[in-house]
């Protein structure tokens, strides 16, 4: 985590998310969390009591707080409370804040095509890298950690290993992604890392995937507020549109809930466009009623 001198409280809440499972980034969030409430405090936050929680909850309200950031400190408290300090009872006076969740950013499937050939060089590097992240669905990280050996051209797969939630999982290697993957590895020859960053020792990093992505975005005249993340979104949207079940789709992404993968209907727009309304069936119960007469 950090090599500066720590207290034996954190030092045991990062034993305690260690044994938890919890990935480098969650638990470095939830420590930044419990060191803003400690702030707040001005003293060891395991000595709060429930008026200080509310306290702390109006003040984050007071200070413009955004329901993200509010919710994601709301976490970091309940596991100190609960998993650390052994006070379960102290979860009872944290609120999450509801907020308005907005729909996926979706791009169609000729912008994707136009910013995936627009990918910046030299080299094919970004262009494969980005290609992977719209066909196989996946999330930058998941781009940023993949290995020479995770593309089985064989069975025509891409293996993700600890995706999010540390989960192993298995996507489609389409023929068109296998030979660009192919030009990029005879043009490149990565070893180890399929996209190395600098020194090649390490992977690529999400923010230079991010900046690939926003490169071409402009350079091809994109206007939605789209991000690198937007073309996992457009795979699981045009996959929904073309027929496929949402529980397979559910399956590729990798969510643990069918609810969460359920939203992309509603930005399915071809998918609602072509299904039938019930309004149509009362043209034909009408006509059968005039053929019939009156009873």
């Amino acid at each position: 985590m950090t090599q500066e001198k720590m207290s034996p409280l954190r030092a045991r809440m990062i034993e305690d998310m260690r044994i938890h499972g919890m990935g480098d980034k969650a638990q470095k969030a939830h420590i930044r969390a419990v060191k803003d409430f400690a702030g707040f405090l001005k003293r060891s936050p395991d000595t709060a009591t429930p008026d200080d929680l509310r306290a702390y909850q109006l003040h984050m309200t007071d200070t413009g707080v955004t329901p993200t950031t509010y919710n994601v400190r709301i976490m970091a408290l309940r596991f100190l409370f609960g998993k650390t300090c052994g006070r379960e009872e102290m979860k009872k006076y944290m609120q999450f804040r509801t907020q308005p969740r907005k729909l996926p950013v979706v791009l169609s499937i000729e912008d994707v095509s136009e910013l995936l050939a627009a990918a910046p060089g030299p080299g094919l590097k970004y262009r494969a890298a980005l290609s992977i992240s719209y066909g196989g669905g996946l999330r930058a990280s998941e781009v940023c950690n993949l290995k020479v050996s995770d593309i089985d051209s064989d069975r025509m797969l891409i293996h993700v290993d600890e995706g999010k939630g540390r989960k192993d999982r298995k996507v489609m290697l389409s023929p068109d992604l296998r030979d660009l993957l192919r030009d990029y590895w005879r043009e490149a020859r990565p070893e180890g890392w399929l996209f190395p960053g600098k020194p090649k020792i390490n992977p690529v990093t999400s923010r230079q995937l991010g900046r690939a992505f926003n490169s071409a975005k402009h350079l091809v005249g994109i206007s939605k507020p789209a991000t690198l993340h937007t073309l996992r979104h457009s795979f699981a949207t045009h996959l929904l549109e073309a027929g496929t079940d949402v529980r397979i789709i559910q399956v590729l992404l990798g969510h643990a809930k069918l609810s969460t993968t359920a939203r992309y209907t509603q930005v399915a727009t071809k998918t609602i466009r072509d299904t039938v309304s019930p309004f149509d069936a009362l043209k034909t119960l009408h006509r059968r009623s005039l053929r019939q007469g009156p009873r």
